[in-house]
């Protein structure tokens, strides 16, 4: 997702839901967002957490990126991407990130 403060710097938030339990497992927010920051989150959710059979996201480029998809691939985790545009494949995912953005466009580094 890409926020902008009060002065209309970008900044992008990443937030990885598990889709079963839909619980938040992980949100990274920082000015860029690239596919080794992904990656970074992913390998250590797959420590704790288990790799799962497919990661399901939308088609960025920190997603489809080559290193991206060849990670997961050597992991044997299918990748599932959603359609652009498609803000009903993931419902619940405004109210989940409404109170996070909230909180984080109050902080000075990011005003």
């Amino acid at each position: 997702m890409m926020a902008r403060t009060e002065e209309g710097r970008a900044f992008r938030i990443l937030t990885i839901i598990d889709e079963y339990t839909r619980e938040c497992l992980a949100t990274l927010s920082q000015r860029g967002i690239t596919s080794g920051d992904v990656i970074e989150q992913l390998f250590y959710l797959f420590i704790f957490r288990g790799t799962p059979e497919y990661v399901r996201s939308d088609n960025g480029p920190e997603f489809t990126a080559k290193a991206m998809r060849r990670w997961l691939n050597d992991l044997g985790v299918n990748t599932l991407f959603i359609e652009r545009g498609s803000p009903w494949a993931l419902p619940e995912w405004p109210d989940i990130t409404a109170p996070y953005q909230k909180k984080l466009l109050i902080l000075p580094e990011y005003s």
